[in-house]
């Protein structure tokens, strides 16, 4: 990749583009939605440019829907490949998950609330019949 600018050699990419070739976001539009947002930090600090510029070393900590993930930017990308030659560009640094953070999490339902059992719709029955 051609250096922009800086040192002879050092190679820099956009952002938006970087996110794109690594495979972390879908689509162009969709990584400039996420940085945008400022919901991604290049060495600590938070950007909210699409054309802010990576260079090999950086790090990067991403705030995704689901999760956070912590990344090491390895490599410049010359396009959009397959999943493979994408992992090779980036080293993921994000700790592993703990049995909390992968545990399902189910809905609290207050006692008596949503719709009735069998057993309590078969008491509601034998009460209004009762009642004729």
């Amino acid at each position: 990749m051609a250096s922009a600018g800086g040192q002879p050699g050092e190679a820099r990419q956009r952002l938006d583009k970087w996110l794109f070739f690594t495979r972390l976001v879908k689509s162009r539009s969709l990584a400039q939605k996420l940085i945008e947002d400022g919901r991604v930090r290049i060495n600590g600090t938070r950007t909210t440019q699409s054309s802010a510029q990576l260079r090999i070393g950086d790090t990067l900590v991403l705030d995704l829907d689901h999760r956070d993930m912590t990344i090491k930017v390895l490599a410049a990308g010359e396009r959009r490949g397959p999943a493979p030659e994408a992992r090779l560009l980036y080293e993921d640094l994000t700790p592993a998950p703990t049995p909390e953070d992968t545990a399902p999490v189910f809905a609290a339902r207050e006692p008596g609330a949503g719709r009735p059992t069998k057993r309590e719709r078969r008491a509601i029955d034998r009460l209004f019949r009762d009642e004729d």
